[in-house]
């Protein structure tokens, strides 16, 4: 009897973990605070159901593989957490437009941001420089880049391809 239930566990693992992204790399390379915090605090969900920055409640939070997540209602929570990843910021939550221009991790505003097919990508927007604008100028270009410098950045131990 021990047999059958060890073999589905077993597998499950081996499946989570192929596609899983572990927890201390994500901590490495995703922009959160010090506490793990992604988004400085911000509601992921609440950017496609409201189409609109808000900040979270800090007793309204979320942990996503090492990734603590804050939301303003606990709706925008249950929904998150049916499926995380379609909510999570790209490129770690890093500015899209540096990573595409050059690969780099920049810090962001997060109520400076865009959605484009159901991704959520944000931006820099500081001292009259808003990345935003540069990202709309040819974003095909810059999305393509910046997928490729994500790749060379956040690799895993199960990756075979560097």
């Amino acid at each position: 009897m021990k047999s059958k239930i060890y073999l589905p566990v077993g597998l499950m693992l081996f499946a989570s973990w192929l596609g899983a992204q572990p927890a201390d790399v994500r901590l490495k390379q995703f922009n959160i605070e010090k506490t793990g915090l992604a988004l400085q605090g911000y509601d992921p969900v609440a950017y496609f159901e409201s189409h609109k920055a808000m900040e979270g409640k800090k007793e309204i939070t979320a942990w996503y593989e090492g990734i603590t997540y804050r939301f303003s209602s606990d709706k925008n929570k249950a929904t998150f957490l049916t499926n995380p990843l379609s909510y999570e910021p790209q490129y770690g939550g890093w500015c899209a437009f540096a990573m595409g221009a050059k690969g780099e991790k920049v810090e962001v505003d997060p109520e400076t941001f865009k959605i484009s097919n159901g991704k959520l990508y944000l931006f820099y927007n500081h001292f009259f420089n808003n990345t935003l604008k540069d990202w709309n100028k040819d974003e095909g270009s810059l999305k393509t880049n910046a997928d490729q410098n994500w790749k060379k950045i956040i690799t895993y131990p199960h990756d075979t391809k560097k």
